[in-house]
C-alpha cells in the first residue's frame, strides 16, 4: 500500500516562508557585498559544477547544514558562530527556505533565503562565477 503523506514540500515551504525574512533576487544582489551579511549556498557540489557559483558564497551541503550550525557538533563550521545575517539559498528557493527555518528555529539569527534561489539570482544579474568548461564556451 502506498504512502499517504499529510503535508506536501509546497505547504512546507509556504510555512517555512511565513515565518523568515524572503529576500528578492534584486534585494539579496543590492546585500552581496554587504560585510554583515553570509550568503549560504547549499546546493548540491554537481549543481555549483554546473552552472556556476555565486561569487564569495560558502558552501554548504543541506544535509550538513544543522550538523554545521550546532557549536556542539563535531562538524561545526565556525562560519556560523558569526555575528552577521545569513541569507540561504539554493536552485529555486524551496531547499533555502527550510533551511532558513531550520537554522532559525536553532537560534541562528537573523536569516533570510532568497526567494527564486540562484535561478532567480542569475537572472536578475546577480554575478556569476561559470565552471572553468563554461568559461570555454561563453
Amino acid at each position: 500500500m502506498p504512502q499517504t503523506i499529510s503535508k506536501g514540500y509546497k505547504a512546507l515551504v509556504a510555512e517555512a516562508e511565513a515565518g523568515i525574512e524572503t529576500l528578492s533576487p534584486d534585494a539579496a544582489i543590492a546585500l552581496h557585498d554587504d560585510p554583515d551579511v553570509v550568503f549560504i549556498d547549499l546546493r548540491d557540489i554537481r549543481e555549483l559544477q554546473r552552472v556556476g557559483r555565486m561569487p564569495g558564497a560558502h558552501h554548504c551541503p543541506r544535509g550538513m547544514l544543522e550538523f554545521w550550525i550546532d557549536p556542539d557538533s563535531p562538524y561545526h563550521r565556525e562560519i556560523f558562530a558569526q555575528e552577521k545575517k545569513f541569507v540561504f539559498f539554493c536552485a529555486a528557493g524551496w531547499r533555502s527556505a527550510l533551511a532558513a527555518k531550520t537554522a532559525a528555529d536553532m537560534g541562528l539569527q537573523p536569516v533570510a533565503h532568497i526567494a527564486e534561489g540562484f535561478d532567480g539570482w542569475k537572472e536578475t544579474g546577480g554575478p556569476v562565477d561559470l565552471p572553468e568548461d563554461k568559461h570555454r564556451d561563453a
